[in-house]
């Protein structure tokens, strides 16, 4: 923002982890914005490229298989999970390694742990020999209003170099009020072709749609015939009287949801008893390891995968060589 009493840059903008990774390259753009706030300019990766300084998590990462890889892959998996196994004091080949991390993640009372280091272990091993694609993709073509024309894009570079010119103006008084004018001129020129241009973009929307149906949006506008949606703010009782808004809220409430009463009935109670109640009896029976493999194999390869890029055929390879402990995860 810019004024004859100073300038300032205030910005405030909300967005998540994901797009302010995304996001980069800010500044104060120079362009004439023909008010006093001027234009921000900055630039939004596609895909967001991600590297191994952001714990692994970006937006469009895909891991690609490729078969002179997945010999790399495995071994940088099986050096990933020793690592686990490590921390546990777990030595030996691979299948003991996969028998000891299932017995101990099975024995586990919190899961949590176990879950974050084997996603931590896959993730990484990808990086290390997965080559991965970003949806990424240049893009050159401005686009625009449609009342754009190349005329107004001469006259937007015509005022931006006149204000230029005033403003490194510093020593010269008499020179710098004549480029002041001359800007001030140009910077009216601008606004008229802009307010010029809008006006026969509406025209011409206006003859293009009446040509084809007289009686549509532009004849319900110069008729008056377009009625703003009556919102409804209040409810008729029983007894005739219509409701305020708050009682409004709350008759809907009332009627939709009804009243959640612990002492409500017999009924009530021995749900809320069946849900508060963990569901563990004789007739539980464990997922065994084909019906795992048979789940990670009906996956579609073809679907995107996840933030984590870590797609189908890497679940089905990490389950050939860990059936185990993926299993009991």
């Amino acid at each position: 923002m810019k004024d004859s009493r100073g300038s300032s840059n205030i910005d405030l903008i909300i967005a998540n982890n994901n797009q302010v990774a995304d996001v980069n390259e800010w500044r104060v753009s120079n362009d004439e914005s023909l008010s006093d706030q001027n234009y921000l300019q900055y630039k939004i990766r596609k895909g967001g490229a991600c590297n191994q300084n952001t714990n692994y998590t970006s937006q469009g990462t895909r891991f690609i298989i490729k078969e002179e890889k997945l010999q790399v892959f495995d071994w940088n998996l099986i050096q990933e999970i020793r690592k686990m196994a490590n921390k546990t004091n777990i030595e030996g080949g691979t299948e003991e390694l996969d028998k000891c991390l299932a017995t101990k993640t099975t024995t586990e009372n919190d899961l949590e742990q176990p879950v974050d280091n084997f996603s931590e272990a896959l993730q990484t091993s990808c990086w290390r020999s997965v080559p991965t694609t970003t949806t990424r993709k240049e893009n050159n073509f401005k686009k625009s209003v449609p009342w754009w024309t190349d005329s107004l894009n001469i006259m937007q570079k015509r005022v931006n170099t006149c204000r230029r010119l005033y403003q490194r103006t510093r020593n010269d008084k008499e020179l710098r009020e004549g480029r002041k004018q001359k800007y001030i001129e140009e910077k009216r020129k601008y606004q008229a072709g802009i307010k010029h241009e809008k006006l026969n973009s509406w025209k011409e929307f206006c003859n293009v749609t009446a040509s084809t149906n007289p009686w549509s949006q532009a004849y319900k506008l110069a008729s008056g015939k377009i009625r703003p949606k009556s919102m409804m703010t209040t409810l008729t009782k029983l007894d005739g009287s219509e409701t305020s808004i708050q009682e409004t809220l709350e008759v809907l409430l009332d009627y939709f949801f009804e009243e959640d009463n612990v002492e409500e009935n017999t009924h009530q109670k021995t749900i809320r008893k069946a849900v508060e109640e963990p569901i563990k009896t004789s007739n539980d029976v464990k997922f065994s390891r084909e019906e795992i493999k048979q789940v990670v194999e009906s996956f579609d390869g073809k679907k995107a995968p996840g933030i984590d890029g870590i797609t189908a055929g890497i679940y089905l390879r990490t389950f050939n060589i860990f059936p185990r402990l993926v299993t009991a995860i």
